[in-house]
């Protein structure tokens, strides 16, 4: 997917994973040094990251949620229809105005929310 992308912009692109234990293996962390070197986030990589914290992940405390209350603002009667609203819901994040600067700007809160809690849960802080 990275193969669009223009180079200046991948050269800044960090990549975080969420720890699991398979994304541990050293398989898997050979993979992302070799494919962001130095600028991967997660258990065991070069840029550290606050073990099991959501709470600082803008998928997380952001685009899951927000994409589950638009996918599934009716029911979903086939399988089929899943896919389109999954694609439709994704389109309307893409061309919400302001939308990535709003999570910037929360992203910016919560880690110093975090950094104020000294890494233990923050979320009632905010």
């Amino acid at each position: 997917m990275l193969n669009d992308v223009p180079m200046p912009i991948r050269q800044r692109i960090r990549f975080q994973h969420d720890g699991a234990p398979a994304h541990f293996s050293i398989d898997v962390r050979a993979h992302l040094q070799a494919t962001f070197p130095g600028g991967w986030i997660g258990r065991g990589g070069p840029i550290a990251w606050p073990a099991r914290s959501p709470d600082l992940s803008p998928l997380d405390f952001f685009l899951w949620g927000f994409l589950k209350g638009l996918v599934y603002e009716t029911p979903v009667a086939m399988p089929e229809d899943l896919v389109g609203r999954i694609v439709e819901a994704a389109g309307c994040v893409r061309d919400t105005p302001g939308i990535f600067e709003k999570v910037r700007c929360s992203m910016q809160r919560r880690c110093q929310a975090c950094l104020d809690a000294s890494g233990k849960n923050f979320e009632h802080l905010l």
